[in-house]
């Protein structure tokens, strides 16, 4: 009995070890069958690995002592003239020209912008809806030729590929339109209650899916969803863990209306009423979607951005090689769009950009290859002249900086 008694003892001691040893080791490397801890160990995987301090390489104050003195004029001229109240970024070979904020932040308080003002980047979301699912492709957990029914299986559209979604050509309906006509609920819709409206009233599609370029929010809040269904981790979640962080983009957020609390810093939009008062934009029933909107960023975020995207820390290059290639119907036909940016050749050199417009807030990301020149512009008074204000800098630049490297 004794004997009987020791092997017992010593056998319920060994197996007390093997136990041990069997929870340390699922503890530390995060191995678990449940699927909530195995979502936790993948999306830790995402992080990037090189941490260190983001520097921003700037050209020295008297390489860009003119350039900047004719670009300060000419803003200075656009704030009082125009009515422009935003920030401007200008950069030349990766290095910073200038950054500048003119005119006022709050229109109440009269507090004027600085380099912490933080813009609703409206459209210019999409890229980093579109980089959001190409890290997500390099990780293997999806193809671009996926089905969106294989990772959202109520989705109701059955031949929608996550390809279609990135350049536009899945001919989806516009969830604006469901959510103006069809939210009966106080609070503007999430993205979980929009997906649940697109699956019960399956508007029909505008087109057979790759058959054409359309321009589509409704596409991209569904990648936004994808992304969480995915990872396990919200949008907004996702954006900070994988690009806002590693890139110290220390001021930019996702923010959803009537869901988030306002940051500090954090930019209403306004309107010019009769020439002079301006009138604050309130929010809509569409303010809540993420994925197509609702980053909001600085100018010298948006540049650590930049550079981060290009260098090759968030995306390999062959994946950033199709962000920056034109989209192609089923048909063949080219598509002036990548995954996340409009792709422009058809003037004096290639731009590759961005604009977006969203209650009173207009913003820009403009990268012309040839001359190698990146402007950034954030503006929150429903501005309409970008596209000339663009013009001007670019000409300041090629006469009073050509040459610089």
């Amino acid at each position: 009995d004794n004997n009987n008694n020791n092997m017992v003892f010593k056998y319920s001691k060994i197996i007390k070890i093997f136990t041990l040893f069997i929870f340390l080791i699922f503890n530390i490397y995060g191995v678990s069958t449940s699927s909530s801890t195995k979502l936790i160990h993948i999306e830790n995987d995402f992080t990037i690995k090189d941490k260190s301090d983001i520097e921003i390489p700037k050209y020295s104050a008297v390489e860009t002592e003119v350039v900047s003195r004719k670009i300060d004029s000419v803003m200075n001229r656009f704030n009082k003239r125009q009515d422009f109240h935003g920030s401007i970024l200008i950069a030349k070979k990766g290095k910073l020209i200038f950054n500048g904020h003119y005119g006022t932040a709050d229109f109440k308080t009269k507090a004027k912008l600085d380099k912490n003002s933080v813009f609703q980047l409206a459209s210019v979301s999409k890229q980093f809806t579109a980089v959001s699912i190409l890290i997500l492709m390099e990780k293997g957990l999806l193809n671009l030729d996926d089905l969106v029914v294989k990772h959202i299986s109520e989705f109701p559209y059955k031949n929608i590929r996550i390809r279609h979604l990135l350049n536009h050509t899945s001919g989806l309906p516009k969830y604006f339109w469901l959510a103006e006509h069809e939210w009966k609920k106080e609070k503007a819709p999430t993205n979980e209650e929009m997906m649940k409206m697109l699956v019960e009233y399956k508007l029909p599609l505008f087109f057979k899916p790759g058959a054409i370029f359309d321009y589509s929010n409704t596409g991209y809040f569904v990648l936004a969803e994808l992304i969480k269904r995915i990872s396990g981790d919200s949008y907004g979640e996702f954006l900070k863990k994988n690009i806002f962080d590693p890139l110290q983009m220390n001021n930019s957020y996702v923010y959803q209306f009537q869901k988030d609390s306002i940051n500090k810093n954090q930019l209403k939009g306004y309107r010019l009423y009769r020439g002079w008062k301006h009138i604050e934009i309130s929010g809509t029933v569409n303010d809540a979607i993420t994925g197509d909107k609702n980053v909001y960023s600085t100018t010298e975020d948006l540049f650590k951005w930049l550079l981060g995207l290009n260098s090759g820390k968030l995306i390999t290059k062959e994946s950033l090689q199709k962000m920056y290639t034109k989209g192609k119907t089923k048909y063949g036909r080219n598509i002036a769009y990548g995954f996340g940016f409009r792709i422009d050749d058809k003037q004096s050199e290639k731009v590759i950009y961005h604009n977006g417009k969203w209650n009173g807030f207009s913003t820009s990301v403009k990268q012309f290859t040839d001359s190698d020149l990146t402007i950034i512009t954030l503006e929150h008074s429903s501005y309409h002249h970008l596209k000339h204000l663009h013009n001007s800098i670019k000409n300041i630049i090629v006469k009073d900086f050509p040459t610089r490297s």
